[in-house]
């Protein structure tokens, strides 16, 4: 089973590709990750770029599961609008693809890779270059939480009760 894990943003997205092994196998391995760069400058068009990244980079990885950050309101709620338009247009590619998707609260995240829900991205970073045995913690941010998604939704996908998209 493989697992894209995406940290929205408007101006860069970060992504991951997560492979769930076998018992027999052990654990996950990570395929992929990266940032998808946004590099239009006009609302539209940022929103048709992050449509096509998404699309190739779903067409590359045949992925089975679709996890993507739920959005929260921090201080600046501009930002926080303006990146629920992206996680829209990311859903939707998702969902045009028959991808089954989920989605994490930060906290959520943070509570299945460390154990504490409000732990800090540099425990998270640790926990998951210890899981993945990775010999450095990936960067950017962007990245680290993209990976921590497509993990938390292979620890929490027998007990998600929430989850939107299609079965394949």
């Amino acid at each position: 089973m493989k697992i894209i894990g995406i940290d929205p943003g408007s101006t860069r997205i970060g992504f991951s590709c997560v492979a769930k092994k076998t018992l027999k196998q052990g654990g996950v391995k990570l395929l992929s990750c990266g940032l998808l760069p946004i590099k239009q400058k006009n609302f539209g068009d940022r929103l048709l770029e992050a449509q096509r990244l998404l699309s190739r980079l779903i067409k590359k990885n045949s992925p089975d599961l679709f996890s993507i950050e739920k959005i929260y309101f921090g201080k600046n709620r501009k930002t926080a609008l303006e990146i629920a338009h992206f996680r829209g247009v990311l859903i939707l590619e998702a969902i045009r693809n028959k991808i089954k998707v989920v989605e994490y609260s930060p906290n959520e995240v943070k509570l299945t890779i460390t154990g504490y829900g409000l732990s800090d991205k540099k425990a998270v970073a640790r926990m998951i270059t210890k899981i993945l045995k990775l010999k450095k913690p990936p960067t950017p941010d962007d990245v680290t939480d993209a990976i921590a998604l497509a993990l938390t939704a292979i620890y929490r996908q027998k007990f998600s009760a929430l989850s939107v998209g299609v079965d394949k």
